[in-house]
């Protein structure tokens, strides 16, 4: 009598398949979208094509005598650093702790081209470079890349505190060291910066084009005319922050709109030493925001360099391979050794 009711009670695999296949698919909604670089759904799904490829630490031409490897930052988010470190001898060397753009939305140390530039930056310049791959939004909206930058410089003063045996490390001078980074990883070796105590040693910041917005439009944001295919359009920077910034706050939140008050401070100016570099492109959406930021840091008493690079546009640096940008480029990276080395 037992196995004449389970076999009653056994759903016919046909019937099962009945019942099942004719469950409807709801289709998703994308609620916002960057054509080849990110797709943003209703449910809360990211799709982030890989546009650019990532490479492996390994991947470096040999005539530029770096040497690279990945470290762990905090296995609990995910945080992890490629570093950059010229093989040649002498005395130690300066620390420029890097990130990446990409809107805060998309990019990643591993990307083929910050692997390319922050190489040649490291050796170009004589600086041992530290590229933060640090947590995107929508899934982490900020500040969590700024908190991912702090707890990056939290675990290099760890390194600087004890005895270490990595080459890197003793390599490195960690009381010479400086926060960079283009685009959004300008805006966050930006915030980062605010966010550091009086103890901490920083010489100085470098933004390259530093990703910024605001509610009024700036005369470039108007009627800079773009390429087709350019890194930044005003469309683009408005999906990037409506994806980045708090829920509820609109583009006046002084984490994109630092002199939204007419004021501005910088935390790198808590040492007299100190100084910022800000890099701007003269064909860029962001020029004239940038230099009204250059002139809030000089009203500040902060001590600024401002160098604008003729003829290029948003990230030239890293995404163009035209006779002018490679011109330009290498001229960013001689003012940069002159800044890092003074």
């Amino acid at each position: 009598m037992r196995r004449k009711r389970m076999v009653a009670l056994t759903l016919d695999p046909p019937l099962s398949l009945k019942l099942t296949k004719h469950i409807p698919q709801l289709p998703r909604v994308v609620k916002e979208e960057i054509h080849g670089l990110i797709r943003v759904y209703k449910d809360g799904h990211v799709e982030r094509p890989q546009i650019v490829p990532c490479v492996t630490n390994n991947v470096l031409a040999p005539e530029l005598g770096v040497v690279s490897h990945d470290i762990v930052i905090d296995k609990f988010t995910g945080i992890w650093a490629r570093l950059y470190v010229p093989k040649f001898n002498g005395n130690k060397l300066p620390l420029l702790v890097y990130f990446h753009g990409g809107g805060f939305c998309v990019g990643s140390a591993a990307w083929s081209c910050y692997h390319d530039f922050l190489a040649r930056l490291a050796a170009k310049a004589g600086c041992i470079i530290m590229s933060v791959n640090y947590r995107l939004a929508p899934e982490n909206p900020l500040p969590a890349a700024y908190e991912d930058g702090l707890k990056a410089l939290t675990w290099l003063i760890q390194q600087a505190t004890y005895s270490t045996t990595e080459l890197w490390s003793r390599k490195c001078d960690f009381s010479h060291m400086f926060l960079a980074g283009d685009s959004a990883g300008a805006n966050i070796a930006y915030n980062v910066s605010m966010r550091l105590n009086s103890s901490t040693s920083l010489k100085g910041i470098i933004l390259i084009q530093p990703f910024f917005g605001g509610e009024i439009r700036t005369h470039s944001e108007k009627h800079m005319v773009q390429p087709p295919h350019s890194a930044l359009t005003l469309d683009t920077s408005d999906k990037y922050w409506r994806l980045s910034l708090p829920s509820g706050s609109n583009r006046d939140h002084p984490w994109c709109n630092p002199t939204v008050n007419g004021k501005i401070k910088i935390g790198a100016a808590k040492n007299s030493s100190s100084s910022v570099m800000v890099c701007i492109s003269e064909l860029d959406i962001l020029k004239d925001r940038n230099l009204e930021f250059c002139n809030a840091l000089k009203i500040s008493g902060t001590k600024v360099e401002c160098l604008i690079s003729k003829g290029v546009g948003h990230a030239f640096q890293i995404l163009s391979t035209t006779q002018i940008s490679q011109t330009r480029a290498n001229e960013m990276i001689s003012h940069v050794k002159a800044f890092i080395n003074r």
